[in-house]
């Protein structure tokens, strides 16, 4: 699919979701592309005088949701998010989810865990009938690092610590490696997340099982709706 094909797709599943936010809410803004058109779509709301309150999955998000006029706060004031907004890399037919290829994992699970609803916003091509072709992120403090290569490579896994077009080992906001796990095709994802929890030095993985409530698909020009919040129709 073309780039100018995917960012329309990206645009109007954003769009789509942004019409679910309410005056007075708080929400969980995640990380990546697709969230950019979210912001986007969101400081024009607040200009026509929408008023909420975000919470930032990663610095980035920060730094462009201020730009863009969008009030911020964080957990010392608030204990949830009304609703969190998020992209994925991978989404399967149970709605589990693959997420951290922008490198925001261990703050977005926070932050979708601490959501009353937890919407994903995706382009088609993110669907699959199984999780792995997008190897899955897992976030390890630097001192554990080669010692979770070798857990990982235990559970028939190969992670790879994550670089950065210099050449140096890309690092989270929290100071973290990434290491990007190919475990194939995963036909048990939440036993794999289950073995993953059980490693020490993870201090997360990008499996989202029985995270989101809600999946937008931008589709073409049209979006898809799979999965709704509980009185939807």
């Amino acid at each position: 699919m073309a780039s100018s094909a995917v960012d329309t797709e990206k645009r109007i599943a954003a769009e789509r979701a942004v019409e679910f936010v309410e005056d007075g809410m708080t929400l969980g803004l995640g990380t990546g592309s697709t969230v950019a058109f979210v912001l986007q779509a969101l400081a024009r709301r607040v200009k026509e005088g929408l008023k909420i309150e975000g919470i930032p999955t990663s610095e980035a998000t920060a730094k462009l949701a201020r730009e863009l006029g969008i009030a911020l706060t964080d957990f010392e004031q608030t204990t949830f998010c009304d609703l969190a907004i998020d992209g994925a890399d991978e989404v399967d037919g149970r709605l589990n989810l693959v997420k951290g290829g922008g490198g925001a994992l261990l703050r977005e699970k926070i932050v979708a865990s601490s959501a009353r609803k937890f919407m994903v916003i995706v382009d088609s091509h993110k669907l699959v009938e199984k999780l792995g072709k997008f190897h899955v992120p897992v976030e390890v403090i630097q001192f554990a690092s080669p010692l979770v290569q070798r857990k990982i490579s235990d559970l028939g896994g190969n992670g790879q610590v994550r670089l950065l077009s210099t050449g140096q080992p890309f690092i989270t906001d929290e100071g973290n490696h990434i290491l990007d796990c190919d475990f194939g095709l995963i036909g048990k994802p939440a036993e794999l997340a289950d073995q993953l929890e059980k490693i020490p030095g993870i201090v997360e993985h990008g499996l989202f099982i029985n995270y989101a409530t809600m999946v937008i698909v931008g589709r073409g020009d049209d979006v898809e709706i799979v999965g709704k919040f509980g009185g939807e129709s």
